[in-house]
């Protein structure tokens, strides 16, 4: 099952600078194992030693949060679309 990854500016020195991955997974947390056999050391800036996301990235799945939806067990299906989008703070 082949999904596609939308890599933000920042970690595209880890994608060769590909701002669109294609994948293989079937949730999200075997996607960023994906990711890591694809792009090594991408996984150390997407999640923490825990292998849980950074708090300051926010994963998407067809525009929907992982946060609301089962984490990193969401599962993903052929076609399906996960944004990586960096936090944003201010005032």
């Amino acid at each position: 099952m082949t999904v596609k990854v939308l890599v933000p500016t920042p970690l595209q020195k880890f994608t060769n600078d590909q701002a669109t991955l294609e994948c293989s997974a079937n949730n999200v947390a075997e996607l960023l194992d994906s990711l890591e056999q694809s792009c090594p050391g991408i996984k150390s800036r997407l999640c923490d030693e825990e292998g849980k996301p950074r708090r300051f990235l926010n994963f998407y799945v067809n525009s929907e949060d992982i946060r609301f939806l089962e984490g990193t067990e969401t599962p993903l299906k052929d076609g399906d679309e996960v944004s990586i989008v960096p936090a944003v703070a201010g005032g």
